[in-house]
């Protein structure tokens, strides 16, 4: 199966993105690069706190090693196209998308319960990010960095498959679709009501 076929059947957005994102990104593309960078950083730095976090959660902690060092690759890939282009990494932005869904975990109750929340938001986050790429490798004029883009979106559809794999390890897996459905509505509204930006990978 091709990649692209691979991210279609198993990415369960509720919403695609407005159309319009990817033509005003294409034209702004330090202000993505940048934004996108920081993503990559802020994945990176989930995936340590989770493991600070359950040390004991053996399978957990070594895939998310890997995820980690990933994701932190995934950082300096960003940085380099950058400064192939002669711009610098600049000044973190808020992320809006990120901070409105991470109003979503849960929070009290059973430790397990936490993790899973954290673990499908975690996992919706990489499916945006997937399926921006794709629109970005599809449509972005830079032939240099629609190859870049392919290459992370592939990489992006199997981090969201690793949380979920992760949560249902951890949790009952009925539950844990449940709980998935109710977030990919939240992640869709959220998506819905939040402005269409030109400096923002989300």
């Amino acid at each position: 199966m091709q990649p692209e076929g691979k991210e279609k059947t198993i990415l369960k957005l509720k919403l695609n993105t407005d159309p319009r994102w990817v033509d005003i990104a294409s034209k702004n593309i330090e202000d993505i690069l940048v934004d996108h960078a920081y993503c990559e950083q802020k994945a990176a730095s989930t995936g340590i706190s989770l493991i600070v976090k359950y040390p004991e959660k053996t399978r957990l902690v070594d895939e998310l090693t890997l995820l980690v060092a990933e994701e932190w690759a995934h950082f300096e890939r960003v940085l380099l196209e950058l400064r192939k282009r002669g711009h610098e990494l600049g000044r973190q932005r808020r992320d809006e998308y990120v901070v409105q869904l991470m109003t979503h975990v849960r929070k009290g109750g059973a430790r397990e319960r936490q993790l899973m929340d954290q673990l499908l938001v975690s996992a919706l986050i990489e499916a945006r990010s997937c399926e921006r790429f794709k629109l970005l490798w599809k449509h972005i004029p830079d032939p240099e960095l629609s190859k870049f883009y392919y290459e992370l979106m592939v990489s992006e559809a199997g981090h969201f498959v690793s949380y979920v794999d992760l949560a249902k390890e951890y949790c009952d897996p009925k539950e844990v679709d449940v709980r998935l459905q109710e977030l990919l509505k939240i992640e869709g509204e959220i998506i819905t009501n939040l402005p269409v930006r030109d400096d923002r990978m989300h």
